[in-house]
C-alpha cells in the first residue's frame, strides 16, 4: 500500500515538474523567436519570412502567458509585446495588422505594470517605437478621411515619442487645428518651430491663431520670426503687411512695403497698398505714382484705376480750398485726370456703384447734366 502511495506521489511531482519545464521551454521558444527575428531583420529577410518567425514566438508567448506562473513573469509580456508589434507593421492584412496593434497595446501595459526592476526596458521600447509607427499610419489614414478627431488623437501621442520630427509635430498642430483645438495646435506648431522649420505656413498658422485669440502683438513678432528666415516669401510678407495694416500700425506697414518693393518691382498690390497708404497721409502725387507702377504692371487693374481716380478728386478739393487762380488752373486738371480714370474705371467694371458716383458728381461740377442724367438712369438699373 505504502508503495503504491509513494509511486503516485511521483508521479504527480514528475507531471508538475514537466508542466513547468514545458511553460519555461515556451518562453525559451519565444526568447529565441526574438533572436531569429533579429536576425532576420539584420539580413533583410522579406516580410513573409519574418512574420513566420514571429508567429512561432507569439504562439509560445501566448502559451506562457496562460501559465499560472510564467504569465507573471514581465518577460512573457514584453516578448509578446514585442512580436505582435511586429506583426502590427509588417502585416499587409489591414485587420490582422490592427488586431496585433491592440494586442502589442495591451501587452505593454502588463510588461510595464510586472516589470518593477526594469529588466525588459529594452523590448518594451522597442515594442513601444513600433506601436507609434502604427499609430502614425493609422493618424494619416484618418487624416485623409477626414476624421480628423481621431487623427489628432493618435497623432499627438507619435509626435510626444518623436518630439524632433517637426513633420509630425505640424500634422498633430494641423489635426488639432481641424478639431479647433487651438491651443494645442500652438503647442505642436511650436514644437516645429523649435526643433528648426523652416515653413512659412507654419508662422502663417500660428500668427492666424493668435490673432483669433486676440493676442495681437504675439501675432507680428511670430511673422517677424518666420520673416526673419524667409524674407523673400511673398506670401508671409504680405500676411505681416496686412497684419500691420489691421492693427493700424500703417507707418511700419509702409517701410515694409518700401523694403520689400526694392527687391520685387513686379508686385501690382505692394504698389496699390502703398499708394493707398500714401494717400490716406494725403500725399496724393505719391499714390498716383504707386498707382501707376501698379497699372504698368496690370493696366486693367481696377482698384489701382478706382482709386488713382479718387486720388485726384481729392487733390482737386485740395486745390479748391485756396482762392488762388493757379490753384484753380489745378482743380480743373486733377478733375479733368480724375474723369479719364474714373471712366476706364466704369469701362472695367460698369456695375461698381461707387465709379459712378464719382463721375456724377464731376459731371455735375462740369455743368455736363445730360452726362448726369444717363449715369443717374444707370444707377437706378443697379
Amino acid at each position: 500500500m505504502s508503495k503504491i502511495s509513494f509511486f503516485n506521489t511521483a508521479l504527480i511531482i514528475l507531471a508538475t515538474g514537466n508542466m513547468a519545464f514545458s511553460q519555461k521551454s515556451q518562453l525559451q521558444i519565444a526568447r529565441n523567436s526574438v533572436g531569429k527575428l533579429q536576425y532576420a531583420i539584420n539580413n533583410k529577410q522579406d516580410a513573409k519570412k519574418q512574420l513566420g518567425v514571429i508567429g512561432e514566438g507569439i504562439k509560445a508567448s501566448e502559451t506562457a502567458q496562460n501559465d499560472k506562473k510564467t504569465k507573471k513573469w514581465p518577460e512573457t509580456w514584453a516578448i509578446k509585446a514585442y512580436l505582435s508589434s511586429y506583426v502590427a507593421i509588417l502585416d499587409t492584412d489591414e485587420g490582422n495588422s490592427n488586431k496585433y496593434y491592440d494586442l502589442a497595446v495591451a501587452a505593454i501595459d502588463s510588461a510595464r505594470r510586472l516589470d518593477k526592476f526594469q529588466a525588459n526596458t529594452r523590448l518594451i521600447i522597442a515594442a513601444v517605437y513600433n506601436v507609434n509607427i502604427k499609430k502614425q499610419d493609422k493618424a494619416n489614414s484618418a487624416f485623409k478621411n477626414s476624421d480628423f478627431a481621431a487623427a489628432y488623437s493618435l497623432l499627438k501621442d507619435v509626435s510626444d515619442f518623436f518630439p524632433k520630427d517637426t513633420s509630425l509635430a505640424i500634422n498633430t498642430a494641423l489635426a488639432a487645428q481641424n478639431v479647433r483645438n487651438f491651443d494645442q495646435a500652438l503647442v505642436y506648431f511650436k514644437r516645429a518651430k523649435e526643433n528648426g522649420i523652416r515653413n512659412p505656413t507654419v508662422f502663417q498658422n500660428m500668427s492666424s491663431i493668435y490673432t483669433s485669440k486676440f493676442e495681437h502683438e504675439l501675432a507680428i513678432k511670430t511673422l517677424e520670426d518666420g520673416l526673419r528666415i524667409n524674407g523673400e516669401d511673398a506670401n508671409l510678407t504680405s500676411s505681416y503687411i496686412n497684419l500691420l495694416l489691421d492693427n493700424e500700425r500703417y507707418n511700419d506697414a509702409v517701410k515694409v512695403i518700401e523694403s520689400t518693393l526694392k527687391v520685387d518691382k513686379t508686385n501690382k498690390l505692394l504698389y496699390f497698398l502703398y499708394g493707398y497708404l500714401q494717400q490716406n497721409n494725403a500725399n496724393y502725387s505719391t499714390a498716383t505714382l504707386a498707382y501707376n507702377k501698379a497699372l504698368s504692371i496690370d493696366e486693367n487693374y481696377f482698384d489701382a484705376i478706382y482709386q488713382m481716380g479718387l486720388a485726384y478728386v481729392d487733390s482737386a478739393n485740395d486745390a479748391l480750398k485756396s482762392n488762388k487762380a493757379e490753384d484753380r488752373q489745378k482743380f480743373a486738371s486733377y478733375i479733368n485726370r480724375a474723369e479719364v480714370a474714373l471712366l476706364q474705371a466704369h469701362e472695367i467694371n460698369q456695375n461698381d456703384k461707387p465709379t459712378v458716383q464719382l463721375l456724377i458728381d464731376i459731371y455735375t461740377r462740369k455743368n455736363k447734366l445730360d452726362k448726369v442724367q444717363e449715369l443717374k438712369s444707370k444707377l437706378e438699373e443697379f
